[in-house]
Formats: C-alpha cells, structure tokens, sequence
C-alpha cells in the first residue's frame, strides 16, 4: 500500500533524527575518550612505556595508553617528520604536526567548472529563446496561448458595433457556453469551428474576446505563427498541448489569430513537400479539431483575412462548420463605431457624427479609431479646449492624403503646372454627372512624391458601378493631363499615378467585366488579388488563358478606351479654358480651395460634354 504524503513527512523524521543520533555519537566518543596530543608528547609517552598499541596512517597516529590518561584511554596525533621532531626536541620545543586544510580548494577545483558550464548552457538556452532552465527545452512544446478570464478581457458585445449581423451569429455560442444541454435538448449541436473572416482592421479579434466576455468562460487566445518554431514536431506539440489545457478547462474557448498563417493549403508552390513543418502542425489541428466533442463545452474561433489561400480540409462540415463575414461598416456601421469612440473625446457642439460618417467610406472600425484619435491630437497641438469638426476635415485629409509638406518648395513653374493640373481634376469631376463632388483642391504636397491633391466626397456608400460611371471616373483621372496638354501643350510626369490608375479601370473594364463590344461578355482574367483587400496592388507574375491575339485585342481595347477618355476630358476642359485658367490662378494665390470657392466656377456641362467623343 502507498504511503501518503503526510507519512512520508514522518518517516524523514525518523531518518534525519538517526542519523542525527549518530552523529552525537560520534563527538561525545571523541571528546570522552580520546586524548588530542601533540607529537612531541607522544615520543615522550613511548620513551616512558606508556603506550599499548599505536595504529599508522599517513597522516595520523593514533593508539590506546597501558592506563588512562586523564581519564583518556586513547589518544591521537599528526605525524612530524621523526628527523624534525627530535632537532626541536633538543630544545625543548613542543611539537605539533599540522595537516594543511585544502577543503576549499578541493570544493571549488570541481564546482567553479560545473558552475560555468551550466551558466554557458543557461545562456545558450536563453539565446535560443527557450528561456533557460526554467522554460527549456522540456518547456519548447507547450502551448505559448494567453489565458485570459471575463476580468482579463474587459470586453463585451456592448464595445463592439457597426457589426451587428456578425454579433448575432456569435451570441448564438454564448448562449450554447452558457447553457449546453438545454441548447441541445433537440439533438443540435454546436458548430466546432467558427471562422470569422473579413479585412483586416474590421474587429475579428475585438469580436472574439467579446464572446469569451460576454460568456464568463476562459479564454485562449494565440496566433497562428506562433506554433512553428526552428524545431521540427514543435507545432504538432503545441496544438495538442493546448487542446489539452483548453479541456481541463472547458467550458471555455479557444481564439487562434491569423489563422492563414497556420493553415494555408497543402501542396502549393513548387517546393511544397510532405514534411513541411507548417503542414504537420496544420495536421495536428485537423486531428484536434475531429477529436473534440462539442457538446463538453469547447468552442474554436478563428480569425483570417485570406480565407481563399486557406486548406480546403479545413473548411469543411464538422471542422470550421460555419463563416461570419466581419466586414466594412456601411454608413449606419460607422456613426455606432464613431460613437463608440467619441465618448472619451470632448468635442465642439458643431461636430456632427453623420457628416464624419459620410467623408468616410470604405474605413475599418481601426481606420475610425485612428480618426477619431488623430483628429484628437490635432486639436491638442493647437491647444483648443474641444474637438471641431475642421480638425477631423483635416484629420482625413491626413489619413488619405497624407502629412503636408510645406518646406517642399516647387519653383514658380512647377507650381503653375500643379495648380492646373489640379483644377483640371475638379473641373472634369464637376462638368460630368453622377460623379462623386470635389470637396478640396490644394497644391500643398503631401505624402510621398504627392505634389497636390483633389479630394472628392461621396455622397453614399457604392457597391456597382456601370460602364458610363467607369468611363467618368477616368475623365477625372485624366484632367490633370488633358489641363497640361491644353495650357502649355506638353505632358509632365505629374500624372503617372493617375495614368497607373486609368489604365487598371479599363483593363479591368476588358478583361474582367466584359464591356468592351469586340471581345463580348467574356472574362478573360480573374482579380489575382484578396477579395476582401481589393485595395492592394498585385505584384505577382502576369498569366493569362487566352491566345496571343486575344492579347493584341485586349492591348488595343485599353488603348482605345484610355485615348477616347483622354479626348473627352481635353474637350470638357477646352469648352472651360478661362474657367480653368482664372481658377488655377486663384488656387496659386491660395494654395487651397474649398466646395464654396470652387461653387462659382461649377457651370452646367454642354451637350456634348459627358458625350464620347
């Protein structure tokens, strides 16, 4: 039978109070019976015949007297050289031998090196990021997921807004972590994954610490890089260890970020192999995630913003089970997230949530937050008791446009060719219908290599565009470029950003919504680029599925639809020539316009204006 703890404490006592005794034992003999004599009293005890026995070591003498000395039966002594002793002798010298103590020598000799070499390995261990003895090697295969309780979060449903379709998803787990059985009392279950996707910036994250609020269970969360290491096996290691701990403490709920990084699809790429240690840790995960039972109380959130580079195996029914999409807020989204993050700020009486709401579309619940924020400091800088609305104008254009550049200093020239370049921009955009209106014209540079903007303001959130609305957006591209052609008849490099741009609408215009007559309603290319970041440029190689004349046609549809765009703007701003040149002349006195100042120069477009020419 075991001993328990509490007996065993016991049974120590016993050992150390034995070997305690012994040790008294041991003294007391010594100092009762055994006469400590120094070398010269020894040859005179043995010279008088008072010794019975002697016993030689090589550093000791020790023996039993005939009678007892002193109430002393034995003695010992130090040996001394027998030459030594009687030279001292002589002289009535006392000798005693004295042994060297090399003790400490000895204990140092062997554990200086041990001491040095464990704090070479403890270094080596810290330098390789497995922090030291404490979190070793032994340590490398444990889950590095932050546990995290209601208390630690601080977040609930009510910090989360302009996601209202995707919160309604999610209450529906914290309904289940609260009450699993009686969810299940028709035979349902619980989706084992659920996979929130969106763009990044949108509140996936924020999200998901929201359920682990909202439900009062513990919380793992990590992200999907940190599973691989230099190690191989490590990954697998840690997505079973940290199932493992999720278990012991289920409910509870397990957030894995950046999921893309982890479970990005098998087999792809040139170099791609079977035992790549990303796909080995993505196994493990597979195998995690159909050993688990719902019904305990475990629920697996994930986060990704490229879920189409994501592992088919890993979407499928009875894994990720269900996708919320976590996407931009539209108008209405925007004024809940805006007002979630005014309530620290003080602002102006003027400032209007709707109207910030409305210069803003396309911005993530980060983008705001950063609004919001850099809108703050502006009127921190200036010293202003509040927040007005001119700073979140000027915060925006920030964000957008960038940071200006006043000490970037143009020649008299190059300010000219700006200033008509610009309010060639704003005079196409106000010329043509259904484009969105210019709100603000400078020839401030900002940014990087920005020598002036234009900004124009929606009017609402768009999610079609036609073909006449594709076609109006590239005449205002191409007014800066048709304002230089027609005042100093040359072409400058100020337009190469706008070029870039018009040329992408009409390739796209060819290749991917099919509207070009010559071609037909044929798709000819795919967006190569995310779906949920179609903002981003591609980098990647260009390959196509169609034949080499297929290619030469495509080639000279852009061409024909850039150069009838060209000489459409060239026609609208010719018909506008001395607006152009009085308002170019105004915008160099003032550096910046605004919608009242260019109100004077809007004039109704000609018949023949928003025509193609």
């Amino acid at each position: 039978m075991l001993m328990n703890k509490k007996t065993q404490f016991h049974v120590w006592y016993w050992v150390a109070a034995f070997f305690g005794l012994m040790l008294f034992q041991y003294l007391f003999t010594t100092a009762t019976q055994v006469a400590q004599i120094p070398y010269s009293q020894f040859e005179t005890d043995l010279k008088d015949g008072k010794i019975a026995e002697v016993s030689v070591s090589d550093n000791y003498i020790q023996g039993r007297y005939k009678e007892p000395q002193n109430e002393r039966p034995y003695f010992i002594t130090t040996r001394v050289q027998p030459d030594l002793a009687q030279q001292f002798q002589q002289y009535g010298v006392v000798v005693t031998g004295q042994m060297e103590n090399t003790f400490l020598r000895d204990l140092l000799s062997w554990v200086i090196p041990v001491a040095l070499f464990v704090g070479v390995w403890m270094f080596m261990l810290r330098r390789m990021g497995a922090g030291g003895l404490g979190g070793g090697l032994m340590q490398i295969g444990k889950s590095r997921a932050k546990v995290y309780v209601q208390s630690d979060t601080g977040v609930t449903f009510k910090d989360v807004a302009g996601v209202d379709e995707a919160k309604d998803e999610l209450k529906e787990i914290v309904d289940f972590l609260k009450d699993p059985v009686g969810y299940g009392r028709l035979g349902g279950r619980m989706p084992k994954g659920i996979l929130l996707v969106g763009p990044p910036g949108t509140g996936k994250t924020l999200l998901a610490r929201a359920v682990a609020g909202e439900a009062a269970v513990p919380f793992f969360s990590i992200s999907g890089s940190e599973f691989v290491e230099m190690f191989v096996g490590v990954g697998a290691a840690r997505v079973r260890d940290l199932f493992e701990q999720a278990r012991s403490k289920a409910p509870a709920i397990i957030f894995i970020d950046e999921l893309d990084a982890l479970g990005r699809a098998r087999g792809i790429g040139p170099l791609a192999g079977g035992h790549d240690e990303k796909e080995q840790t993505l196994n493990q995960l597979l195998v995690e995630l159909d050993g688990f039972d719902s019904s305990t109380g475990l629920v697996l959130l994930a986060a990704t913003n490229r879920p189409e580079i994501l592992d088919p195996a890993l979407l499928r029914a009875g894994r990720f089970d269900r996708q919320v999409l976590v996407d931009r807020p539209d108008k209405v989204g925007r004024i809940q997230i805006l007002n979630v993050h005014l309530k620290k700020a003080k602002l102006a009486p003027e400032v209007n949530v709707e109207e910030i709401a409305a210069l803003t579309p396309g911005f993530t619940g980060a983008d705001l937050a950063n609004l919001v924020n850099e809108a703050t400091l502006l009127a921190t800088r200036r010293k202003a008791a509040a927040v007005t609305m001119e700073d979140f104008n000027n915060a925006i254009e920030r964000i957008v446009a960038g940071l200006e550049k006043r000490n970037r200093l143009l020649n008299p020239k190059e300010r000219e060719i700006v200033a008509h370049h610009e309010m060639g921009h704003a005079l196409v955009a106000m010329a043509l219908p259904g484009v969105d209106p210019v709100h603000k014209v400078s020839i401030i540079p900002r940014g990087i290599g920005a020598l002036g903007y234009t900004i124009q303001r929606p009017t609402e959130d768009r999610f079609l565009m036609t073909r006449e609305e594709l076609e109006n957006k590239m005449a205002v591209l191409l007014g800066g470029r048709a304002a230089e052609w027609i005042i100093y008849h040359h072409l400058s490099t100020g337009a190469a950003d706008d070029l870039v741009k018009v040329t992408d609408i009409a390739r796209a215009m060819v290749t991917r919504y099919g509207m070009t007559e010559k071609l037909g309603h044929v798709a000819l290319e795919r967006d190569r680029r995310s779906f949920l970041a179609t903002d981003q440029p591609y980098y990647g190689p260009e390959e196509h599925e169609y034949s080499d004349e297929t290619a030469t046609t495509v080639d000279e549809e852009v061409r024909r639809i850039v150069d009838e765009t060209f000489d459409r703007a060239v026609a609208i701003l010719t018909e506008r020539r001395s607006a152009l040149e009085k308002s170019a002349r105004l915008l160099l006195d003032r550096e910046t316009l605004d919608e009242n100042d260019l109100a004077s120069f809007k004039q109704a477009a000609p018949a023949n204006a928003a025509e193609k020419v």
